[in-house]
């Protein structure tokens, strides 16, 4: 089995293969691109955004700088908005619902190092989805870690680390990021 059929396997892969290497280059090229664009040509903007994710619905507006490794297992809902320094690291399908805010500074991680010295020493990862769902607001610099669900309507709070399922209608923050009460539909 090829390392990158590893991935959608949910197994552990090698990340330092050439093939993995080779995607993920391309996709910093156009990345690079995508934040040398002037703000004002939204246009241009959203048709690249269009050539690096998977899914792009309307009405993106992703501030750069950007930054993602695959970009094609990336699925944003209409009305995305994500605010400066979004990086996603998506070896794994990460899947943004409908009306979805991301403040500055948000890391979203799918890929986990083994925890044996050696297979971490060699590249060895294993990757887990993340499903954001819909009207969701992430503050500024929360960290969404592998395998993570978030609701619809919920809100984490600013410089939370989601570590655990978050489910609907929920307010939730802290490190490891819990829900503090309960959102009105």
């Amino acid at each position: 089995m090829k390392e990158i059929d590893k991935i959608s396997a949910g197994l552990f892969y090698n990340s330092a293969d050439k093939e993995i290497v080779e995607i993920i280059g391309k996709t910093a090229q156009l990345c690079f691109e995508y934040n040398q664009m002037a703000p004002f040509k939204e246009e241009e903007r959203n048709d690249l955004l269009q050539k690096i994710l998977g899914k792009v619905g309307e009405n993106p507006k992703v501030l750069s700088p950007f930054r993602c490794d695959f970009g094609y297992n990336i699925s944003v809902g209409d009305n995305f908005f994500a605010n400066v320094n979004l990086v996603i690291l998506d070896s794994a399908k990460v899947t943004f619902g409908n009306n979805v805010f991301v403040g500055p500074n948000v890391g979203i991680y799918t890929p986990n190092h083994s925890f044996n010295r050696k297979e971490r020493a060699e590249g060895q990862e294993k990757s887990s989805p993340i499903i954001i769902g819909d009207d969701v607001w992430i503050g500024g610099n929360v960290v969404i870690l592998p395998g993570v669900n978030i609701g619809n309507n919920v809100i984490i709070g600013a410089g939370s680390v989601v570590t655990k399922n978050i489910p609907d209608n929920s307010l939730a923050a802290g490190n490891p990021a819990h829900v503090i009460r309960k959102l009105e539909e």
